[in-house]
């Protein structure tokens, strides 16, 4: 089952995709304010200032210049799991080289990792994880808090205000009431 979002009132309408081919387009009507918009399957994309990534169930970004025409293609090097709990369901979401900032899901909030949810513990920006090299050519993980209201615990100890954290393949870190695990790619 998939869910899509109306782009007016924010509220979700779930559907079964395997009823559908990749490509085909479906034009929903928005049960809380009648909204129509249409989707495409197997290419949902969210804008990102210069780039734009893909969704999280799918796993490369293309970057684009100014003209809109594609001009590279950039693999993930790692996903956050986010757990299914009371205030959303499980969701992965690609990390990139460079600062991923996360947080709270709200239209309009311009983080790059954004996680669908109502936990209201969770800030808009609540933590970044950075990705680099280190000097062997090795992917490192930096984990640090946003700095959010409710902090961001690795190990079930809280991080300090300008503490950074290198976390490993399976870490599993809690922001607000959600609790994530790095899976570091391949």
């Amino acid at each position: 089952m998939k869910r899509v979002r109306c782009p007016k009132c924010d509220s979700f309408i779930t559907f079964d995709e395997t009823k559908y081919e990749a490509g085909q387009s479906l034009i929903f009507t928005c049960p809380n304010c009648s909204k129509q918009f249409g989707v495409r399957i197997g290419t949902p994309k969210v804008l990102d200032k210069e780039q734009r990534t893909m969704h999280p169930d799918n796993v490369s970004a293309t970057a684009e210049d100014s003209d809109g025409a594609a001009t590279a293609e950039r693999q993930p090097v790692g996903e956050l799991v986010v757990i299914e709990n009371v205030f959303h369901y499980k969701q992965v979401i690609p990390l990139y080289m460079g600062v991923n900032t996360i947080g709270r899901y709200q239209k309009g909030n311009p983080i790059n990792c954004p996680i669908e949810t109502v936990d209201p513990s969770m800030d808009m920006t609540h933590c970044r994880i950075s990705v680099g090299r280190d000097k062997k050519g090795r992917l490192r993980f930096t984990l640090s808090d946003g700095p959010s209201n409710t902090g961001t615990f690795v190990d079930n100890e809280i991080l300090g205000d300008k503490e950074r954290r290198i976390i490993h393949n399976d870490t599993l870190f809690t922001i607000g009431a959600t609790s994530i695990i790095l899976k570091v790619a391949d």
